[in-house]
């Protein structure tokens, strides 16, 4: 195995316009991460804290702030906007289409942009961070449906994992934007890092005014031929080009396939395998969230800063950087090294590191060396997060459903995302926090965290499927194929689903089996080669 990731030498065209327009795509992770990163800084800000204050004054300090119950309500409110929003994203993206959905998205979150950068009370705040955590919700699913139905097979998880990458440079970014105003005594300390929202907003809109939509969607409201110009662009490929138009013919074969087979409703996703996969990318995204890693970015500044830890705000600046650093390598293993591989590396790291964090946060919480130690197995639990779970999560998800349930899929396993992203954004204070009713966990809500990664451990190996260098039509292959995801690493696909479609009648319609079908099929090839054979044609090799 090489070092590099090559594109295969029997694939046609170029790659590049596909991997360009899937990394443009990824830019919208930046209103994703930006949005989540400024609101830690701008909670920690003293101008904010005096003008949105409605009395109370913190115990630490004894300056005027916001009480726990306000600062869960603007922290969560935005992970409530995206639950909702996520759970939009199927009939936005199957009506208005994958690239127009993209920008009707932006459009909402610009309007909640507005109303943060207008308000000074916290009433219309959370407004604005509802509409904008909306917005943030329908763009997080769609944009992995997007890069998903574009990228070529043999860098696709690469491309989906660039999403994750540009949310960690909006959190570094907007790490970055608090540290430079959160010390101005006007209201430009938090109004400059929101406003800053606004060109993010334009350069999303206006290139996807210019991108293409994904062939898969035209494929699925029977416009083959839009569907072929679509590819055509993508792959630098005439479009009658062979190559293109065997793309092609599968991709709408295997929707052929998965139609004849039943509906596409909300009741149908729970049965059959499609139940299975939509239960293990809820559980993937829920699990993600549930490893800790947004109590370091929304609550991060407040917690270094109880711990005792001079300038959390550089602190935070620092753990971006790691975020975005280790994000890199994860782009690269999961293509080289693979999926399961990938998660279960990272599960076991930050199980090691959140424990540790939790006892020596427990046992010496006022030594420096202790605050050090805290400091350093942060940024190291950030490092495995972000080159594992962070973009494979989105990769994975993102691969798992056929094209007919593929939006519906998509936006509730986002949405299971988001939900957890709530609870955690709304019960942390009241985990962490000193006070009547609240838990005083401090470091200990590591323990959690930590708790929650030896989970995902068992999780990855009972329950995700490698699927590596396989086609999202391959991946249907996979799952219709194999029963236990331990033994996904060596599954090598064997139909054609153009030659299933073409076969199906003689064995039974809709109800026969992929398997009786693909018996099917080997018995026409085998008498095809005989023939060919016999009466001195050339022999034909099949690969499928």
């Amino acid at each position: 195995m090489g070092v590099m990731i090559k594109k295969p030498a029997d694939v046609p065209g170029s790659a590049l316009p596909a991997i360009l327009i899937g990394l443009f795509v990824a830019f919208g992770g930046v209103l994703f991460g930006y949005d989540t990163g400024t609101i830690g800084g701008i909670l920690a800000m003293p101008y904010w804290r005096d003008t949105f204050s409605t009395g109370y004054r913190n115990p630490e300090d004894g300056e005027l702030d916001v009480t726990g119950s306000q600062s869960s309500l603007i922290v969560s409110l935005l992970s409530a906007g995206t639950f909702f929003g996520a759970l939009t994203a199927a009939p936005t993206a199957d009506i208005l289409g994958r690239r127009i959905g993209m920008v009707a998205s932006t459009g909402v979150f610009t309007l909640g942009v507005v109303l943060q950068t207008i308000a000074t009370s916290i009433p219309l705040f959370v407004a604005g961070r509802f509409w904008a955590g909306f917005g943030v919700g329908l763009i997080s699913a769609i944009i992995p449906l997007y890069q998903s139905e574009t990228a070529p097979k043999w860098i696709r998880g690469a491309v989906v994992g660039c999403y994750q990458l540009a949310i960690t440079i909006g959190l570094l970014v907007a790490a970055i934007a608090n540290n430079g105003t959160k010390d101005r005594n006007d209201t430009g300390s938090y109004r400059i890092p929101i406003a800053i929202q606004f060109v993010w907003a334009i350069i999303m809109v206006v290139g996807m005014l210019i991108l293409p939509e994904t062939p898969r969607y035209w494929i699925k409201k029977g416009k083959h031929e839009k569907a072929a110009k679509s590819l055509s662009r993508l792959r630098r490929l005439d479009v009658d080009h062979p190559a293109l138009v065997e793309e092609l013919a599968e991709v709408r074969a295997n929707h052929e396939y998965e139609m004849s087979l039943g509906k596409a409703s909300y009741v149908d996703i729970v049965r059959g395998t499609v139940g299975k996969r939509l239960a293990t990318g809820c559980l993937l995204q829920a699990l993600q969230q549930l490893t800790g890693v947004n109590f370091i970015f929304y609550y991060g500044t407040s917690f270094f800063n109880n711990a005792g830890i001079e300038n959390p705000f550089i602190v935070s600046v620092i753990t971006g950087v790691v975020n975005v650093a280790s994000t890199v390598p994860g782009l690269y293993l999961v293509e080289k090294w693979g999926r399961r591989p990938l998660l279960l590396f990272g599960a076991v790291g930050m199980f090691v590191c959140q424990y540790i964090v939790a006892i020596a946060g427990t046992v010496d919480p006022d030594n420096t060396a202790t605050n050090k130690v805290l400091i350093a197995f942060v940024c190291i639990y950030i490092f495995f997060f972000a080159s594992s779970w962070g973009p494979v999560a989105w990769v994975v998800t993102g691969e798992l459903f056929p094209l007919k349930v593929r939006a519906k899929c998509l936006s509730i396993t986002t949405a299971s995302n988001w939900l957890l992203n709530w609870a955690i954004a709304y019960a942390t204070p009241y985990m962490v926090n000193s006070g009547p009713g609240n838990a005083n966990l401090q470091s200990k809500v590591f323990f959690v965290w930590g708790t929650f990664c030896l989970i995902c451990c068992f999780f990855v190996w009972a329950l995700i499927y490698e699927t590596k260098g396989l086609s999202l039509e391959q991946v249907d292959e996979l799952y219709s194929k194999c029963s236990k995801a331990w033994q996904s690493k060596g599954f090598r696909p064997t139909v054609s689903y153009a030659e299933v479609q073409e076969i199906r009648g003689s064995v039974g319609g809709r109800h026969a089996s992929l398997a009786d079908i693909e018996a099917d099929v080997g018995r026409k090839r085998s008498v095809a080669h005989v023939e060919d054979g016999k009466y001195g044609g050339e022999k034909t090799s099949y690969e499928v």
